[in-house]
């Protein structure tokens, strides 16, 4: 086996894997969120909303799960987004066109029908960016229940397109939602990205320095204003996807990170994370609540942003021949697999945090992303139920 395929096929076994457990990872963030609204809604309430404030030296316990838990969240997405870039399904013009061109136009338009429900409303615009984001293990967990009749090509291609929608994410987080930065810690964190680019180009394969310096990195980010989980990010790219030994079968320091992050990311730290954020008490609330503009203009954005933004810029790219469908895909399948990019909930309620300082306006927030991730998940789910078996592979 040549260097070349023995990389490829390494490729194709970490997407495989990474697919495995976005989908089961699904699956428990499901049940995490379902948990979350009845304890919520239950006699248990207080002793939930109050353990999730409480200090735990610098930071609350709910500050600890968004800030430094959810770095984790973020490196493993930097790391899937490098090796997607460099050697994966986003490696090629071809190949990045169609994910590329649906991503974009799954953050515009959603970002369009939020505005034109808050329009004229400064203390809900600057949740804009809410719908903005897909839940890869959400929608991966739905396209899984429906097993041969949705294609291996199709949730390729939603996995690369919600990567690019995650980068999208990470730079909005870093433009539009982080606070006027300090210079000095601003200047420590460059000083420590900086070292850590001169690890990758000294060809040093060993993961500790990285790790070491990656923690001294969140610790900067976090004084310097920006938000902390972009340290993640930075230091994700920062890693090196080639491996140290010359034998075909070696595998890179980011692979072998990415393989150990998958697991507890999936498994812990998303729905930790989803437990602690989607708790939102609907005790006695009203349609006027419901019917509010932040709330219906984000679950409207995400079920009917996503469909339009996504189907719209496949229809383009195809038609004037940049890309082509998945193979085996068929129209009706596209349109499902745009309906499950509403399901915004992981990274928009991330947003939604950031966004809003209220805690009546994160609520809002937060019924809308449930409401319009519930509609867009069954939505698609019904649509991809009614698509043609796919033939497996020999």
């Amino acid at each position: 086996m040549s260097g070349q395929s023995a990389h490829a096929h390494n490729n194709g076994s970490t997407l495989r894997q990474f697919l495995d457990s976005e989908s089961l990872g699904g699956l428990v963030l499901m049940a995490v969120a379902i948990l979350a609204l009845a304890i919520a809604n239950s006699s248990l309430a207080p002793a939930y909303f109050n353990a999730l404030a409480v200090s735990a030296g610098p930071l609350s316990v709910q500050h600890w799960i968004n800030d430094a838990l959810m770095a984790l969240f973020f490196l493993m997405v930097g790391l899937e987004i490098k090796r997607e870039i460099v050697v994966g399904e986003l490696s090629s013009r071809e190949s990045m066109a169609l994910p590329a061109a649906a991503a974009i136009g799954g953050m515009a338009a959603p970002a369009a029908v939020f505005l034109l429900f808050n329009t004229g409303r400064p203390d809900t615009l600057p949740g804009w960016a809410i719908p903005a984001a897909t839940d890869i293990a959400f929608a991966l967990g739905v396209m899984s229940l429906l097993g041969p009749r949705v294609p291996a090509s199709l949730k390729v291609f939603l996995t690369a397109l919600a990567i690019i929608d995650d980068l999208g994410a990470v730079l909005i987080i870093a433009l539009f939602y982080s606070d006027t930065p300090s210079l000095d810690a601003l200047t420590g964190a460059g000083l420590v990205m900086l070292a850590l680019i001169l690890l990758n180009r000294r060809g040093v394969k060993v993961l500790w320095p990285y790790l070491i310096l990656g923690a001294l990195l969140w610790g900067l980010v976090l004084r310097s204003g920006l938000h902390a989980t972009l340290a993640g990010v930075l230091l994700a790219f920062t890693v090196p996807l080639t491996a140290g030994e010359s034998t075909p079968d070696a595998v890179s320091p980011l692979e072998r990170l990415e393989r150990a992050l998958h697991k507890p990311v999936a498994f812990l730290v998303v729905p930790i994370f989803g437990f602690a954020n989607a708790g939102v008490s609907v005790t006695g609330l009203s349609l006027d609540a419901l019917l509010n503009p932040l709330t219906l203009g984000i679950a409207a954005a995400l079920v009917f942003g996503k469909l339009i933004g996504v189907t719209l810029a496949v229809s383009i790219v195809v038609r004037a021949g940049w890309a082509v469908l998945p193979t085996e895909a068929v129209g009706r399948q596209i349109v499902g697999t745009a309906l499950l990019c509403g399901i915004g909930f992981t990274m928009s309620l991330f947003v939604a945090q950031l966004a809003f300082d209220d805690v009546t306006l994160q609520n809002q927030a937060k019924l809308g992303i449930l409401i319009g991730s519930v509609i867009a998940g069954l939505a698609g789910y019904v649509v991809l139920c009614a698509g043609p078996i796919a033939r497996r592979s020999a």
